[in-house]
């Protein structure tokens, strides 16, 4: 999706109760905070790209609700990085024990947690570059395994902690590997 990037930081620094109340106060806005500080709003997905996220997160939900073995997101959750940015990928899973060592209050509010994983799904006005940062943010804030799924090309990029990108071209399925144990994604969700 195309964010809109505003710098308030020369005239207000908000908190993390400040960004939250923010977001709280106005639902139909969908921010993100990067690094910096720097308010990211963004626009709302196509039906496309809306119904493929809804697909894949089914999936993830089923194959989640067998094993037990941790906590699913949609899109809408926001995650407090350990760098400071405060971000929502489009599908993410949190291990269990990791999940249960936050309290009531940060489970309530924008998790203080990276994800273990996490999906960036390319949207028709989402930019390529982008959204590889925001993946290599992802890994590089302690998620362990990020599929950046782009449609339109047929191409998923797979980010895994110490090790370099790979790239699959029109792959029938993808594995969650160690993460997601026993997850297998078939991609004719994604590609029809």
């Amino acid at each position: 999706m195309t964010a809109i990037t505003v710098n308030f930081n020369s005239i207000i620094t908000l908190t993390d109760d400040d960004f939250y109340q923010l977001c709280r106060k106005n639902p139909d806005i969908k921010f993100e905070r990067n690094a910096k500080g720097e308010l990211l709003i963004m626009s709302p997905t196509g039906g496309k790209t809306g119904n493929c996220n809804s697909e894949i997160n089914a999936d993830f939900a089923i194959w989640n609700r067998q094993t037990k073995l941790g906590v699913c997101f949609d899109s809408s959750t926001c995650f407090k990085l350990p760098n400071g940015a405060n971000r929502s990928p489009d599908i993410s899973w949190i291990r269990q024990d990791r999940w249960d060592a936050l309290t009531p209050v940060q489970q309530e509010k924008f998790p203080p947690i990276a994800p273990d994983f996490v999906l960036e799904l390319i949207g028709a006005t989402d930019r390529l570059q982008e959204t590889q940062s925001k993946m290599q943010e992802y890994i590089d804030n302690q998620v362990k395994l990020g599929w950046l799924i782009n449609r339109k090309a047929r191409q998923v990029e797979i980010y895994r902690t110490g090790q370099p990108i790979e790239i699959l071209d029109s792959p029938k399925t993808l594995s969650g590997e160690d993460v997601l144990p026993g997850f297998i994604l078939d991609m004719q969700i994604v590609w029809n």
